[in-house]
Protein backbone atom coordinates (compact mmCIF):
# COMPACT_ATOMS: atom_id res chain seq x y z
CA UNK A 1 0.00 0.00 0.00
CA UNK A 2 1.30 3.61 -0.96
CA UNK A 3 1.88 5.79 1.58
CA UNK A 4 -0.60 8.30 0.31
CA UNK A 5 -3.20 5.53 0.57
CA UNK A 6 -2.34 5.04 3.87
CA UNK A 7 -2.38 8.55 5.24
CA UNK A 8 -5.81 8.86 3.44
CA UNK A 9 -7.18 5.92 5.30
CA UNK A 10 -5.62 7.46 8.78
CA UNK A 11 -7.64 10.44 8.18
CA UNK A 12 -11.16 8.57 7.40
CA UNK A 13 -10.14 6.72 10.23
CA UNK A 14 -9.53 9.82 12.42
CA UNK A 15 -13.13 11.15 11.11
CA UNK A 16 -14.98 8.53 11.86
CA UNK A 17 -13.53 8.07 15.28
CA UNK A 18 -14.34 12.16 15.19
CA UNK A 19 -17.94 11.17 14.61
CA UNK A 20 -18.62 8.11 16.89
CA UNK A 21 -17.17 10.00 19.64
CA UNK A 22 -17.91 13.65 19.13
CA UNK A 23 -15.83 16.69 20.05
CA UNK A 24 -16.90 17.87 23.24
CA UNK A 25 -15.34 16.06 25.66
CA UNK A 26 -18.18 15.40 27.69
CA UNK A 27 -18.39 12.07 29.26
CA UNK A 28 -19.47 9.60 31.71
CA UNK A 29 -16.17 9.77 34.22
CA UNK A 30 -15.34 7.24 37.13
CA UNK A 31 -13.67 8.79 40.12
CA UNK A 32 -9.97 6.93 39.12
CA UNK A 33 -10.35 8.16 35.48
CA UNK A 34 -6.92 9.32 33.74
CA UNK A 35 -7.36 12.66 32.12
CA UNK A 36 -5.86 14.02 29.24
CA UNK A 37 -5.21 16.96 27.40
CA UNK A 38 -5.21 17.71 23.81
CA UNK A 39 -3.44 21.23 22.33
CA UNK A 40 -5.23 22.10 18.63
CA UNK A 41 -4.21 25.22 16.89
CA UNK A 42 -6.43 25.73 13.55
CA UNK A 43 -5.85 23.77 10.56
CA UNK A 44 -4.65 20.83 13.09
CA UNK A 45 -4.05 17.49 11.88
CA UNK A 46 -7.40 15.78 11.97
CA UNK A 47 -5.84 12.30 12.45
CA UNK A 48 -3.49 13.24 14.71
CA UNK A 49 -5.92 14.37 16.49
CA UNK A 50 -8.82 11.72 16.28
CA UNK A 51 -7.25 8.09 16.04
CA UNK A 52 -5.39 9.11 19.26
CA UNK A 53 -8.32 10.65 21.38
CA UNK A 54 -10.44 7.34 20.30
CA UNK A 55 -7.85 5.09 21.63
CA UNK A 56 -7.49 7.21 24.60
CA UNK A 57 -11.46 7.63 25.08
CA UNK A 58 -11.85 3.55 24.31
CA UNK A 59 -9.37 3.12 27.48
CA UNK A 60 -11.83 5.32 29.44
CA UNK A 61 -9.34 8.58 29.13
CA UNK A 62 -11.74 11.47 29.92
CA UNK A 63 -10.16 14.11 27.13
CA UNK A 64 -10.26 17.95 26.94
CA UNK A 65 -9.33 19.76 24.45
CA UNK A 66 -7.26 23.27 24.97
CA UNK A 67 -6.58 25.84 22.10
CA UNK A 68 -5.63 29.51 22.40
CA UNK A 69 -8.88 30.36 21.65
CA UNK A 70 -12.82 30.00 22.45
CA UNK A 71 -13.98 29.56 19.13
CA UNK A 72 -14.04 26.28 17.27
CA UNK A 73 -11.14 25.42 15.39
CA UNK A 74 -10.99 23.70 12.31
CA UNK A 75 -8.85 21.20 11.40
CA UNK A 76 -6.93 21.48 7.98
CA UNK A 77 -9.67 19.02 6.40
CA UNK A 78 -12.55 20.92 7.57
CA UNK A 79 -13.06 19.49 11.14
CA UNK A 80 -14.40 22.02 13.49
CA UNK A 81 -13.27 20.97 17.01
CA UNK A 82 -14.97 23.30 20.13
CA UNK A 83 -12.15 23.50 22.80
CA UNK A 84 -13.05 23.25 26.47
CA UNK A 85 -10.34 25.64 28.06
CA UNK A 86 -8.40 28.54 26.74
CA UNK A 87 -4.78 27.35 26.69
CA UNK A 88 -3.61 30.10 29.10
CA UNK A 89 -5.91 28.78 32.10
CA UNK A 90 -4.35 25.21 31.91
CA UNK A 91 -2.06 24.03 34.26
CA UNK A 92 -0.12 21.38 33.50
CA UNK A 93 0.00 18.69 36.43
CA UNK A 94 -4.32 19.27 36.54
CA UNK A 95 -3.79 16.45 33.73
CA UNK A 96 -2.40 13.09 33.33
CA UNK A 97 -1.35 13.31 30.05
CA UNK A 98 -1.06 16.35 27.74
CA UNK A 99 -0.37 16.05 23.98
CA UNK A 100 0.14 18.48 21.12
CA UNK A 101 -1.65 17.55 17.61
CA UNK A 102 0.36 18.78 15.18
CA UNK A 103 -0.59 20.87 12.02
CA UNK A 104 -0.18 23.29 9.28
CA UNK A 105 -0.49 26.42 11.17
CA UNK A 106 0.94 25.07 14.63
CA UNK A 107 1.92 27.47 16.85
CA UNK A 108 5.82 27.03 16.99
CA UNK A 109 6.57 29.56 19.71
CA UNK A 110 3.27 29.31 22.13
CA UNK A 111 4.90 30.54 25.53
CA UNK A 112 1.75 29.14 27.46
CA UNK A 113 2.69 26.06 25.37
CA UNK A 114 6.05 25.70 26.63
CA UNK A 115 4.36 26.50 30.49
CA UNK A 116 2.36 23.78 30.42
CA UNK A 117 5.15 21.57 29.40
CA UNK A 118 6.95 22.77 31.83
CA UNK A 119 4.85 22.14 34.24
CA UNK A 120 3.46 18.74 33.49
CA UNK A 121 7.01 16.96 33.66
CA UNK A 122 7.60 19.08 36.85
CA UNK A 123 5.03 17.22 38.17
CA UNK A 124 5.48 13.40 36.15
CA UNK A 125 3.16 13.53 33.82
CA UNK A 126 3.38 12.40 30.52
CA UNK A 127 3.95 14.95 27.77
CA UNK A 128 3.38 13.89 23.66
CA UNK A 129 3.94 15.69 20.80
CA UNK A 130 3.40 15.01 16.86
CA UNK A 131 4.82 15.66 13.64
CA UNK A 132 5.90 19.63 14.38
CA UNK A 133 4.29 19.73 17.73
CA UNK A 134 8.16 18.40 19.20
CA UNK A 135 8.97 21.56 18.72
CA UNK A 136 7.44 23.08 21.39
CA UNK A 137 9.23 20.77 23.51
CA UNK A 138 12.56 21.69 22.23
CA UNK A 139 11.68 25.46 22.83
CA UNK A 140 10.07 24.27 26.33
CA UNK A 141 14.06 23.31 26.74
CA UNK A 142 12.97 19.70 27.99
CA UNK A 143 14.78 17.40 25.55
CA UNK A 144 18.21 17.37 26.19
CA UNK A 145 19.41 13.90 26.39
CA UNK A 146 16.12 13.10 25.47
CA UNK A 147 15.07 10.27 22.33
CA UNK A 148 12.66 12.11 20.10
CA UNK A 149 11.15 12.05 16.43
CA UNK A 150 8.98 14.35 14.60
CA UNK A 151 7.98 15.26 10.61
CA UNK A 152 10.23 18.53 11.02
CA UNK A 153 12.49 20.55 12.89
CA UNK A 154 15.25 17.94 13.80
CA UNK A 155 17.78 20.78 13.60
CA UNK A 156 15.95 22.71 16.06
CA UNK A 157 15.67 19.28 18.01
CA UNK A 158 19.02 18.29 17.84
CA UNK A 159 20.33 21.74 18.59
CA UNK A 160 18.12 21.76 21.87
CA UNK A 161 19.99 18.81 22.70
CA UNK A 162 17.74 16.01 21.67
CA UNK A 163 19.01 12.56 20.38
CA UNK A 164 16.88 12.12 16.71
CA UNK A 165 16.25 9.25 15.66
CA UNK A 166 13.47 9.86 12.60
CA UNK A 167 11.65 6.68 14.16
CA UNK A 168 7.85 6.57 13.42
CA UNK A 169 7.21 6.97 17.53
CA UNK A 170 9.79 7.31 20.05
CA UNK A 171 9.03 7.22 24.11
CA UNK A 172 12.13 8.47 26.41
CA UNK A 173 10.62 8.29 29.50
CA UNK A 174 7.39 10.92 30.07
CA UNK A 175 8.18 12.13 26.58
CA UNK A 176 6.39 10.64 23.93
CA UNK A 177 6.76 12.11 20.56
CA UNK A 178 5.64 10.74 16.73
CA UNK A 179 6.71 11.95 13.16
CA UNK A 180 2.72 12.63 11.57
CA UNK A 181 -0.02 11.36 10.45
CA UNK A 182 0.64 7.81 9.24
CA UNK A 183 2.25 6.84 13.13
CA UNK A 184 -1.33 8.39 14.67
CA UNK A 185 -2.33 5.08 15.49
CA UNK A 186 0.75 4.00 17.68
CA UNK A 187 1.50 7.04 19.43
CA UNK A 188 -2.16 7.12 20.64
CA UNK A 189 -0.70 2.99 21.75
CA UNK A 190 2.17 4.60 23.10
CA UNK A 191 -0.01 7.36 25.19
CA UNK A 192 -2.49 4.87 26.65
CA UNK A 193 0.86 2.48 27.65
CA UNK A 194 2.19 5.60 29.41
CA UNK A 195 -1.10 6.03 31.42
CA UNK A 196 -1.46 2.59 32.14
CA UNK A 197 1.78 2.15 34.12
Amino acid sequence: MNRRRLHQQMVCLGLVALLLIGCSGAQATRPDSKRALFVVYERFEESEYGIPRAILEDRQVVVTVASVRSGAVTGHKGTEVQPDVLLDAVRGGTYDAIVFVGGYEYERDDPEAQRIVQEALAEGKVVAAICVAPITLARAGVVEGKRVTASTGAGELKQAGAIFTGASVERDGLIITANGPAAARQFGEAIAAALGE
